[in-house]
């Protein structure tokens, strides 16, 4: 399966990662690399528990890009 996940920098370092179709699936890494190296892991994690309850595996979610004028 292939997910969209968001990565952030975190303000005092390191990085914060999660995967928005998968709710509540985050993580974190002290380097991008990691960051994302970490939640492969995690997501593989949730998938497993998905499938041993008996679930579809969740889809993926479209992204778009909007643009807003600052008031």
């Amino acid at each position: 399966m292939r997910y969209t996940v968001i990565i952030e920098a975190e303000e005092d370092g390191g990085f914060h990662v999660w995967c928005p179709a998968l709710k509540g699936c985050h993580s974190q890494g002290e380097t991008q690399e990691e960051a994302l190296e970490h939640i492969q892991e995690a997501i593989a994690v949730y998938l497993e528990s998905v499938q041993a309850d008996g679930l579809p595996l969740p889809a993926d979610v479209t992204i778009h890009h909007v643009e807003a004028a600052a008031s």
